[in-house]
């Protein structure tokens, strides 16, 4: 029998966490990523996370780019170009701008700024010897891969519906009351789709984007699962 899996996705009170055993969702939440798996009574067979791995040091990442091409037009912006490991490491907007410039021709914008904490905590944790298999996640291709209206928005209540009857469609019980403190029903719902890829894994069923994972200074394997 597979132990749990587990789904990871970044909200308001940190991450949020979708334990995955038989078909059952349970929902957990953290200050930190670490802190979250440490709450688990058993070790996970699998950890998916919402968040990149495996940070370029120039130029793009193939894994991004694969990434769009499965979600539909309309919703392909929903996978935001990985920031260089020089703007991650930036203290500010202004000096993560410019090194992502200067490493990929390309800004960055603040949106994807205020989630380079979060980049750089999972890349320490993951780069800590954790003894766990990580892997990265997108919900939105994962959503796509398990037939849902990915179209609409899972900031509202149709979008919300759509992704959850999918999971309901894959055998997935989701929990009846998805928000909490600083989560929210869109948050849980992403965890509870990376834990489904998560499963897949688990299980040998999940194929990366790209098929060869590509590895940058920091030797990761960067490639988004599904």
């Amino acid at each position: 029998m597979i132990p749990p899996v587990l789904g990871v996705d970044a909200c308001r009170a940190g991450w949020v966490g979708a334990s995955l055993r038989d078909g059952r969702v349970e929902l957990l939440t953290a200050p930190t990523v670490a802190a979250l798996v440490a709450r688990l009574a058993v070790a996970p067979a699998v950890v998916g996370i919402d968040i990149p791995i495996g940070l370029p040091d120039t130029g793009h990442r193939l894994a991004d780019v694969a990434a769009r091409t499965e979600l539909p037009v309309g919703r392909k912006s929903s996978v935001f170009p990985t920031p260089a490991r020089a703007a991650v490491a930036a203290t500010t907007w202004q000096e993560a701008n410019a090194a992502n410039r200067s490493a990929t021709g390309k800004g960055l914008s603040h949106q994807a700024f205020n989630l380079c904490g979060k980049v750089a905590e999972v890349d320490a944790w993951v780069r800590g010897g954790l003894g766990l298999v990580v892997i990265e996640v997108h919900p939105e291709v994962s959503f796509t891969a398990l037939g849902a209206d990915t179209l609409a928005s899972k900031k509202t209540a149709a979008g919300r519906a759509t992704r959850e009857a999918a999971l309901r469609a894959a055998g997935i019980v989701v929990p009846a009351d998805l928000r909490g403190p600083g989560v929210g029903a869109d948050d849980a719902l992403d965890a509870c789709a990376v834990a489904w890829t998560a499963l897949r894994h688990a299980r040998g069923e999940s194929r990366t984007l790209p098929e060869v994972a590509e590895r940058f200074s920091d030797g990761l394997a960067a490639a988004i699962h599904v």
